[in-house]
């Protein structure tokens, strides 16, 4: 079969389907992905096919709407609303794209992040699908919408708060879009508008689902449909063949385990003070630092010969070698910080942050998270001290990293597809 996997966003939410993908491109499946075009050579270089839907990502992500989103912090009804300032003006865009993206393909495999696009083009074609979450996103009373807080057990009428956040986010979000969408649907697709509440609830019930996480750290709503699957992480791993650089290995050999300090696709307007901050906290706490620059998080300087800046480095390569992690608690980095086995410090920016960095807080692999709008060099040095010399929380961690590493996400989500086709055509608005 022909598999096409739609989806737009940061590396983080590319590079878990490009792991998907080899797994089911192994399977004897022809896969491709369709995403931003600065992601082509990424992609290509494991063997996939790629169609550009979309313009340069880190480019949207740096702009004014994109620094808003990410200024959103926990107010989950803020990020969204930002979250469709930047991306609603390119729905007709991306509808056009991704239906000639889609036009071979024998199933669709849709991502969070162009749900309502691809949602569109698979009724307009007529194909299956298979829905996909990185974090928790699926009703249940168990598990909040990942966008909204955890509350404690004890918490009366838990359950309502749970399944209330996920019928507010979907339908906050498609009052947000609904317009744009449905003439994008008239315009391009030639289809009828969808109703005032958006997609079919038994479209959620029926369709199959793969959650790529693991139920370590989130266990399996039991309320859930035996159409969804948690499969475990779906990890990239780096080619044997990659060599880290002369002056890293260097570092790294020159004294004991540093602190890795970085915030992946998160950019600050003022990313010269926030290194300091964070030079400030390492030198306070007497660590090694590796200092990871991503997409404008942190930036290059003139530092103590104990800090290392490095522009991107592999997680699974990287992380397993330091004393502590230090990361904005986006679902990809977190779960690669989980299975190195090493414990966190979460610096959470917006969107499901703030519900990884409250999950690992639990699970007793982090301190307190540290909301990015309240770091302060005092605070980080602080949680940096914990997260090196707590000696419960170094076996927490650990323990947790070899539950991780023993999972295979890719093959039980590969295995899980195939349990699934041939499926029943999905019920469309």
């Amino acid at each position: 079969m022909r598999l096409v996997i739609p989806t737009i966003g940061s590396r983080g939410d590319v590079q878990p389907y490009i792991a998907l993908g080899i797994g089911l491109q192994a399977a004897g499946h022809e896969v491709c992905l369709a995403t931003h075009s600065d992601f082509e050579f990424h992609i290509r270089s494991h063997g996939l096919d790629f169609r550009a839907i979309a313009d340069d990502g880190r480019a949207l992500q740096s702009s004014p709407v994109g620094t808003s989103m990410v200024q959103a912090g926990k107010n989950p009804f803020a990020f969204l609303r930002e979250f469709i300032r930047l991306r609603g003006p390119l729905i007709p865009q991306l509808m056009e794209n991704c239906l000639e993206a889609c036009r071979d393909a024998d199933v669709m495999i849709i991502s969070p992040t162009l749900f309502m696009v691809s949602y569109c083009v698979a009724e307009k074609l007529g194909l299956p699908v298979c829905c996909t979450h990185l974090q928790p996103m699926s009703m249940s009373r168990e598990l909040p919408n990942c966008l909204f807080p955890l509350l404690p057990r004890w918490t009366p009428f838990r359950g309502i708060y749970n399944r209330l956040t996920h019928a507010m986010t979907g339908e906050y979000m498609w009052h947000l879009c609904r317009k744009t969408v449905n003439e994008a649907r008239d315009q391009i697709l030639g289809l009828p508008p969808i109703g005032l509440f958006g997609p079919p609830f038994r479209f959620f019930a029926e369709t199959p689902a793969l959650h790529g996480y693991s139920h370590h750290v989130v266990p399996r709503a039991s309320d859930w449909g035996d159409n969804h699957r948690m499969t475990g992480y779906w990890f990239l791993n780096e080619s044997p063949d990659w060599q880290a650089p002369d002056d890293l290995q260097a570092f790294l050999e020159s004294g004991s385990p540093p602190v890795y300090v970085g915030f992946g696709s998160m950019h600050n307007e003022n990313p010269e003070s926030v290194t300091q901050l964070v030079a400030e906290a390492l030198q306070r706490t007497r660590q090694r630092g590796i200092l990871l620059t991503g997409w404008g998080g942190l930036k290059r300087g003139e530092y103590s010969e104990n800090i290392f800046v490095v522009d991107s480095a592999p997680h699974d390569w990287l992380f397993p070698q330091m004393a502590a992690v230090v990361h904005h608690g986006g679902a990809g980095t977190t779960a690669a910080a989980l299975r190195a086995g090493v414990p966190s410090v979460v610096v959470p920016f917006m969107s499901d942050q703030p519900f990884w960095a409250k999950r690992c807080y639990q699970l007793g692999v982090s301190p307190r998270p540290l909301p990015r709008k309240k770091l302060s060099a005092h605070r980080l040095t602080r949680s940096i001290e914990q997260a090196v010399h707590d000696p419960w929380m170094k076996e927490r961690a650990a323990e947790l990293g070899t539950r991780i590493r023993a999972e295979e996400g890719v093959q039980k989500a590969v295995s899980s597809f195939h349990q699934f086709w041939p499926a029943p055509r999905p019920e469309f608005a």
